[in-house]
């Protein structure tokens, strides 16, 4: 079965996002395509031609993150309905991550102990983008 890959949307603000997820996730930012690099160029606004068509962020551990600008024709809704999870082996690497996200964003649950893990807590960052960030994930049983 695919493992599933966020794509999340923007309003002309991809390119800084995705550098900001490089840099707070220790990735690499392997593509970040304009449309006025893409070879749909001529059928884009001009107005839009520095905005992302297409961008693909390696997450250590195998995961990846895309993402792009909203095409000229949509409305830009915003992202809601869903959270972005990231488990860390260690509670000082969710640590780090939580930090790093939440720089310039909204903290609605601050690191904490949990069930389910040594250390979990909830940020929407500056983009808008919510997280849900868990360390050290422990084992839960229903009764």
């Amino acid at each position: 079965m695919p493992i599933p890959i966020p794509y999340l949307s923007f309003d002309g603000k991809c390119a800084e996002a995705m550098r900001f997820y490089e840099q707070a996730l220790g990735g690499k930012l392997e593509l970040l395509l304009k449309n006025s690099d893409s070879p749909m160029a001529a059928q884009s606004p001009k107005e839009h031609a520095d905005r992302i068509m297409h961008a693909r962020l390696a997450l250590p551990g195998g995961g990846m993150l895309f993402g792009g600008d909203c095409p000229p024709q949509m409305k830009y809704p915003g992202i809601h309905g869903v959270g972005l999870t990231l488990n860390f082996d260690t509670v000082e690497q969710a640590t780090v991550a939580f930090k790093a996200l939440s720089q310039g964003g909204t903290i609605s649950m601050d690191l904490q102990p949990m069930f389910w893990a040594k250390i979990w807590g909830m940020l929407t960052d500056k983009f808008g983008t919510p997280w849900i960030v868990n360390g050290e994930l422990q084992a839960v049983y229903a009764k």
